[in-house]
């Protein structure tokens, strides 16, 4: 009897420990999480501040303790945005370090090309830094997202804009990507509501660095509002173009605009631009309470002042690490699932929205924003609006 008790549990201590080792990037003292970010390409800055948000709040997780007895450890790859690239980062961090959940990765086309990689070996894609709508359809069980989406962006704010400036020819420039391709349909969508079309559309090459000839086009066919498909360096040379040629239109971008680099590389010419948006950019001047304290953090450890990206990646990580704390000590990925299927974010000291998922609801939040440069900085000029209108039945 003692003998059959005896391989009864080495049988169940076994069974417990292969239980464990199939659960990749969780062992008895660590959790390892992975991103993949642009830290070479043309989105370096935004990567790098992701990046940095991000080590922060690693490096406040564990001192303040840790997730249920476990330190947190993040592997970042470089993607230099490129989606063959990001193919291999993932290809590196799921195969070969076996991070537990993919965090915080970067771009449209890269979190495309790398959630097949990730979803063959069970692996999360967790609040992705991109606003496509993908990121959460088709729905996936491995996919969850927090930013509200391009489409959306432009669904719910193009036409009040539209309106409110009493633009009368809309035109875009967009990146002819999966990225440019959401704004260009919000776009198109949204101005069906007033009855409105672009009057001209056109595109240019991820990674290109002269928009001339597309901005002439604009000039030209007289458009006097602009929807930009564009991020940080497009969005400025395409404004800077049309200021130097003495081209005045109205600027209206989606989140992927929105930040701090624009008016900080762009100058006095960038004034004026309106873009989407969510999170606000934790400018220091002025803040008090919680966020002051972060902000102060974030400069002292990284020797510069944290931008709406830097925001992004700490959100991010917190994110998780809630609910890995609520999946308790047998952490898994069926039991994080589980655990998000009822999970609600309250809004954070960046003023965030409020997010809540469910079962079948991958996406956080639909609320947005919006705001424009007045005078070098970023201002909020509306409040959230939680609902897009209806998109136009298709014909």
């Amino acid at each position: 009897m003692k003998m059959l008790s005896a391989i009864t549990l080495a049988a169940s201590a076994l069974a417990t420990s292969v239980a464990g080792a199939q659960q990749q990037g969780v062992t008895k003292d660590e959790i390892l999480i992975g991103s993949i970010q642009d830290l070479s390409g043309p989105l370096a800055g935004f990567g790098k501040q992701l990046r940095q948000g991000m080590l922060l709040a690693v490096e406040e997780l564990n001192e303040q303790g840790s997730i249920n007895g476990r330190k947190l450890k993040i592997v970042v790859e470089d993607s230099a945005y490129d989606p063959k690239k990001a193919v291999l980062a993932a290809q590196k961090l799921v195969n070969q370090d076996k991070i537990f959940m993919m965090i915080g990765h970067l771009g449209t086309a890269q979190n495309m090309a790398a959630m097949p990689v990730q979803f063959e070996k069970n692996v999360i894609n967790f609040f992705p830094v991109t606003a496509a709508r993908e990121m959460y359809e088709p729905f996936h069980k491995l996919k969850y997202a927090f930013a509200a989406t391009y489409y959306d962006q432009m669904l719910s704010h193009l036409p009040r804009v539209v309106k409110e400036k009493g633009a009368k020819k809309v035109c875009t420039i967009y990146q002819d990507d999966d990225f440019g391709l959401e704004v260009l349909k919000g776009g198109e969508d949204g101005l069906k509501t007033i009855g409105m079309a672009f009057a001209e559309k056109t595109s240019f090459k991820r990674g290109a660095t002269d928009f001339s000839s597309q901005v002439q086009k604009m000039q030209s066919s007289g458009c006097d509002f602009i929807v930009l498909g564009t991020i940080i360096r497009e969005t400025i040379g395409t404004i800077g173009t049309a200021r130097k040629m003495g081209y005045n239109p109205t600027f209206f971008g989606s989140s992927a605009a929105y930040t701090d680099l624009i008016h900080k590389l762009g100058g006095p010419a960038m004034n004026g631009l309106i873009a989407a948006m969510t999170v606000q950019n934790p400018y220091t001047e002025g803040l008090s309470g919680p966020i002051q304290f972060w902000a102060n953090k974030y400069k002292t450890k990284f020797n510069e002042d944290p931008t709406v990206f830097s925001a992004y990646g700490y959100i991010a990580v917190n994110s998780f690490a809630s609910a890995a704390n609520k999946a308790g000590k047998n952490l898994t990925t069926d039991s994080f699932i589980k655990v998000m299927d009822t999970m609600s974010y309250p809004a954070d000291i960046f003023g965030s929205a409020p997010a809540t998922f469910t079962a079948t609801k991958r996406l956080g939040s639909s609320a947005t924003r919006v705001s424009q440069i007045v005078d070098g900085k970023w201002k909020v000029i509306t409040e959230y609006t939680a609902e897009a209108p209806a998109a136009p039945a298709k014909k």
